[in-house]
């Protein structure tokens, strides 16, 4: 594949990569063994968590634990690495069965997004399994553009809802607990946001941050910013 600019050492890992379980299973049923993709999908899918959650570790120090999965959660999902996988054109490299073929199994955003991780796997144990190699080089190239969107999408909703208030210096933004419920190693907080004195969202959570979170997310729907 001339879009990776990646010469593999073991071609056979990049033709294993494209090779989807349909096609294994007719040539095998023909008496050709043949390996499918699944085994490194599942290798692929550890390697870019760990990549992501590298990333974004380093990338975000302040950010908490639940934000940063929020993130990670855009990025690996199937559209994103649908959409990686178009950029590349991957789906014109895939080896199908007859069947998925007539299915038109090429731009199937679960094919393709499984193929991506197989294929990220087949860089990483091509080029040696460490960050800095070619398959962290090629990932982070590809997911340029992602990563940019990634924090706008899933940014602190307290953090976008005070920018927006901020907007008009005359407004008061404030979060008021009004209600606890539970015992002590499980409370759930009801929180309401308010600019001045009317309510524009409320929010449950096991913690006052969290149920602020959900006020200010709720708010930011009420006023037409949501996700």
């Amino acid at each position: 594949m001339r879009t990776l600019g990646y010469e593999y050492k073991d071609p056979g890992l990049l033709t294993c990569a494209l090779t989807h379980s349909s096609y294994a299973n007719e040539s095998c049923a023909k008496g050709v063994p043949c390996a499918s993709n699944e085994r490194l999908e599942y290798l692929g899918d550890a390697v870019l968590q760990l990549y992501i959650s590298d990333h974004l570790y380093a990338a975000f120090p302040d950010c908490a634990e639940k934000e940063m999965t929020e993130m990670r959660k855009y990025l690996v999902c199937e559209t994103t690495l649908a959409r990686l996988s178009g950029q590349i054109g991957l789906g014109d490299y895939l080896r199908l069965g007859h069947g998925e073929e007539q299915k038109d199994g090429r731009h199937k955003p679960s094919i393709l997004a499984d193929a991506f991780e197989a294929l990220l796997a087949s860089l990483f144990l091509d080029s040696g399994r460490l960050s800095g190699t070619a398959a962290h080089a090629i990932l982070f190239r590809l997911m340029e553009g992602e990563l940019a969107r990634a924090p706008r999408a899933h940014a602190d909703y307290k953090t976008r809802f005070q920018q927006l208030v901020q907007k008009d210096g005359a407004e008061q933004l404030s979060y008021v607990t009004v209600s606890e419920s539970g015992p002590d190693h499980d409370k759930v907080f009801e929180v309401e946001a308010r600019v001045n004195s009317n309510v524009v969202g409320r929010g449950k959570g096991k913690t006052k941050r969290e149920a602020e979170q959900q006020a200010a997310k709720q708010a930011l729907d009420f006023f037409g910013f949501g996700d």
